[in-house]
């Protein structure tokens, strides 16, 4: 099946955030936040990275995953009290994801 080009979209969009948002793991704002902070961020990003590639193979687990994370990174800028630009594109990207996905959520292939 051909995927869509908004789902095409979703997964470049994904892609640039994650190598945008790689070298952040090892900044100096994030560590001061805590110990673990930038090991649960790393999780974050390669979750992303999962979810995209999920996405590009035009499965559900990608879609479930990619909005399962963008939604936990939501949350993690809220609880880190991290609230810039960063906060503002994900909140758009978790809205456009949950409007391209509902729509092309039953026609994305179940199996792994």
């Amino acid at each position: 099946m051909k995927r869509p080009g908004w789902i095409t979209l979703l997964c470049l969009i994904g892609f640039i955030t994650v190598v945008l948002t790689f070298p952040q793991m090892f900044s100096p704002p994030v560590k001061k936040l805590g110990n673990l902070v930038p090991a649960l961020y790393g999780i974050l990003v390669a979750s992303l990275f999962i979810a995209s590639i999920g996405l590009w193979h035009y499965k559900q687990w990608g879609a479930l995953l990619f909005l399962i994370t963008l939604f936990i990174k939501l949350a993690f800028y809220i609880l880190t009290d991290t609230i810039e630009s960063g906060f503002y594109i994900h909140a758009f990207m978790l809205v456009l994801a949950s409007v391209v996905l509902w729509r092309h959520f039953v026609k994305m292939d179940a199996n792994l």
